[in-house]
């Protein structure tokens, strides 16, 4: 899963050469009015002309510097020669392949879940409906992310496979396009804001069509969120927050700018680690974390634990924190899929206006006295 990457391979590039990969892409966007619809993704750009599209993805993994442009083009559109070199898309697609559980959410917010051909891993996916064509057999298995199994997926022949990479080398995805399959990248696990994250949705929206619907599903997620954000203003206090849990013998917790951090910051709490720079992950020994988090008032994503009782007899040391003696411990790991997929995993990138109004009600209660936790839970 894309979201417990802790680790990606540097790439290093010469900056000459990077500079000139970067002007060679940006040399690719035709002159003339169109300008990004991409507000808040730093991976993602948009440009939109008269029958054809031109798509930029960035950044598709950290510390990238190679940039990957595509053309969505309708049947009978005129392409200009400057963009010829690139992958030309035909749109409105008609079936497609995801590899990440938090594409999944796109297609069935579209309402377009039934293009949906093949996934690596099926029992991560969480959602009722793409479960139920699971089982009715219309959605194969396609084995893993890093070994996609090239046979089936040339007997689908998807419109269009929507990959990621955690660094500059898949070759399974080298091997389908050799193979004569559209291949595009998403790097939406990337972003480090919530709202960054969320706006992949409009790639989505691009492929089918619908880039109208899937502007309007944003702009509710969007002024959902920022209505909440404003909400949180009016918290007299903000209470301290301790994050993460002990995995071989290291407390591992987001660092500063991590986009968990951002939502306890956003929701009116001081994590106690929000100073730290990185977007990443931190590995800590646990006495440090003891030390600073001992008294901590809430605790919130404290890993894989559903109750205070697991969390008790993985490590008896957890019990002395102040937020395990209060039970104020909240999780999302409890809700789960059919087959065990964690349901936060797939949908939270896509819904932070629900993450964040999950963590309002966590942290300041009586500012959501009707809300109903959606992703967390209090672990008994």
């Amino acid at each position: 899963m894309k979201s417990f990457v802790k680790g990606c391979l540097t790439l290093t590039l010469l900056l000459l050469m990077a500079g000139c990969n970067n002007q060679r892409h940006q040399n690719a966007i035709p002159s003339g009015q169109s300008k990004n619809t991409i507000r808040y993704a730093k991976g993602l750009a948009i440009y939109q002309y008269d029958g054809f599209s031109v798509v930029r993805v960035s950044n598709p993994w950290p510390k990238a510097t190679k940039a990957y442009t595509y053309v969505l083009h309708s049947k009978n559109a005129t392409i200009p020669d400057s963009l010829k070199q690139y992958s030309k898309i035909q749109v409105p697609i008609k079936s497609i392949v995801v590899t990440s559980t938090t594409h999944v959410p796109s297609l069935e917010i579209l309402g377009v879940q039934n293009t949906l051909s093949g996934f690596p891993n099926l029992d991560y996916i969480s959602s009722p409906k793409i479960r139920k064509r699971i089982e009715d057999g219309k959605i194969k298995e396609l084995g893993s992310n890093q070994n996609l199994n090239t046979e089936v997926l040339i007997g689908l022949a998807p419109d269009v496979i929507i990959g990621y990479g955690i660094d500059n080398n898949n070759p399974t995805l080298d091997n389908l396009q050799r193979s004569g399959l559209k291949v595009l990248l998403d790097g939406d696990w990337n972003e480090q804001t919530p709202l960054g994250k969320a706006e992949w949705i409009k790639l989505f929206g691009a492929l089918y069509g619908l880039d109208a619907k899937a502007n309007q599903v944003f702009s509710v997620i969007e002024n959902d969120y920022n209505a909440t954000t404003k909400l949180v203003r009016k918290a007299a206090l903000k209470p301290t927050v301790l994050a993460g849990a002990v995995y071989e013998n290291q407390w591992y917790l987001p660092e500063g700018n991590s986009w968990g951090a951002q939502f306890i910051k956003q929701a009116g709490g001081n994590y106690l680690w929000g100073n730290s720079p990185g977007t990443g992950s931190l590995s800590l020994p646990f006495e440090i974390v003891y030390e600073k988090g001992q008294k901590a008032d809430y605790w919130i994503g404290p890993g894989q634990f559903i109750s205070l009782k697991e969390m008790a007899a993985a490590n008896g040391n957890y019990t002395a924190f102040d937020s395990y003696k209060n039970r104020r411990i909240y999780s999302f790991s409890s809700k789960k899929g059919k087959t065990g997929g964690v349901i936060f995993y797939e949908l939270a990138p896509n819904r932070p206006d629900l993450v964040l109004k999950d963590m309002v009600k966590i942290l300041h209660p009586e500012l959501l006295p009707d809300y109903t936790l959606y992703f967390f839970e209090q672990l008994q």
